[in-house]
């Protein structure tokens, strides 16, 4: 198949999107409020927690977001980490618990208070001779790591027992870094009633697919990578197929693609659900075996 025939089925893809399939997806939160200052803030912290069991991230997310009242910037600006230990009391979410919560918090008023939003924050880790994200994301992932948490933690550094650094993980080890690869998609994309497009200084070009297990597995179904581990090298190898069908915004197809697997229930083994998918005809996973 030409590169046009499965960018044009690519294109009907994205045109399904829906709001069904937006209302199951951590991204939903961010269209609760209507303020780009409200909407960054809560992108953050929903785009941190979106790893494990789709119902279980919008409970918890639900948790946290029904704390912060009606202006998560407001709740940051004026956020003590001591007044948070308290009202975050018990919140847990897989490994994450209530300190790193409430470390992530205090992440965000820091950035607010060093650059006034975390857009203009994580611009000061731009690199715009880069290819694309791979040394913001370690200059920007480092930074934060690197402020001192001691109000949450009650030292400078992050304790051993803490699993607050899985939140930012870095290219630099090899990580996909799912979570902070979807919140710069978030951010960064023009607004299409899904994606935001509330940063300006980045370029949609420069971005790097978010790779969960739907983009892995049906990455690797269209011929777009023949890696196997879901890691770094597998999300720019992603990124640049999709870059040959748009380079100017290559992951503009990863919410319809990854919502073939959390909304329509795409598993690469149910052919059943291959009947009616837009893009059967293109891959591997639906063609007879």
């Amino acid at each position: 198949m030409s590169s046009q025939s499965l960018k044009d089925l690519l294109e009907a893809l994205y045109a399904a999107r829906s709001q069904t399939h937006l209302a199951n997806d951590p991204l939903s939160f961010c269209h609760r409020y209507q303020e780009p200052a409200d909407q960054e803030i809560a992108g953050f912290i929903a785009a941190s927690f979106a790893y494990g069991n789709v119902k279980i991230i919008l409970r918890n997310l639900e948790v946290i977001f029904s704390k912060l009242g009606p202006s998560p910037r407001r709740f940051v600006e004026s956020y003590e980490p001591e007044q948070g230990l308290t009202l975050f009391a018990g919140f847990k979410h897989r490994f994450n618990d209530a300190r790193d919560l409430c470390a992530l918090l205090l992440a965000c008023r820091t950035m607010l208070e060093e650059a006034d939003s975390i857009g203009d924050y994580l611009l000061g880790c731009y690199d715009p001779t880069a290819d694309d994200i791979t040394p913001t994301l370690i200059e920007f992932t480092a930074t934060i790591l690197a402020m001192d948490y001691s109000p949450v933690f009650g030292t400078p550094e992050i304790p051993a027992d803490s699993y607050f650094p899985f939140f930012f993980p870095s290219p630099a080890s090899g990580s996909a870094c799912k979570r902070l690869c979807m919140y710069l998609r978030w951010m960064v994309r023009p607004a299409d009633g899904i994606d935001l497009g509330i940063w300006k200084g980045i370029p949609a070009s420069k971005l790097v697919i978010p790779v969960d297990a739907h983009i892995q597995r049906i990455g690797g179904f269209l011929g777009f990578t023949s890696r196997r581990q879901a890691d770094w090298k597998m999300a720019r190898e992603i990124t640049q197929s999709l870059r040959r069908l748009d380079p100017a915004d290559p992951v503009k197809y990863d919410f319809s693609l990854c919502h073939l697997g959390i909304s329509e229930g795409c598993d690469g083994k149910n052919r059943v659900k291959c009947l009616n998918c837009t893009i059967a005809g293109v891959c591997a996973g639906a063609q007879p075996r």
